[in-house]
């Protein structure tokens, strides 16, 4: 994390980034564990502590929001998805069709995070040339 305001875009991007790999891989665990008895799908918090945090301060601009984020408080968590939830008859509740969905979306989200960075950082670089 870069302490700098010139930088507060990209460390909430970066933040955002560390979350999706972090679910790219509890899906791949999902995914790997689909045939596990009694083995409970996980998944990423991320986006709720992100618009929980940015609603703390209403009525301001989205710069002075980002400006103000705590980022110690932007720290991603793992949960079970519905622990007591299961179709199956080996108490398993992973869908392997829908975590290749969400393993999908979360490669597009992550690359998408990727790119935003690197755009920020080409503005930084072509305000300092």
């Amino acid at each position: 994390m870069i302490s700098s305001n010139l930088y507060d875009y990209i460390n909430v991007l970066d933040k955002a980034a560390d979350a999706g790999w972090m679910r790219q891989g509890i899906i791949s665990n999902n995914i790997a564990h689909q045939d596990t008895p009694g083995y409970k799908r996980k998944d990423v918090r991320f986006e709720s502590i992100l618009e929980q945090e940015l609603g703390k301060t209403q009525y301001t601009s989205l710069d002075k929001k980002v400006k103000n984020l705590h980022m110690s408080h932007l720290n991603a968590q793992v949960y079970t998805d519905y622990p007591g939830f299961s179709y199956r008859v080996d108490k398993n509740n992973v869908d392997p069709e829908q975590e290749y969905v969400q393993l999908a979306a979360a490669q597009i989200t992550y690359n998408a995070l990727v790119d935003s960075m690197n755009e920020e950082f080409g503005r930084i670089k072509s305000v300092i040339k």
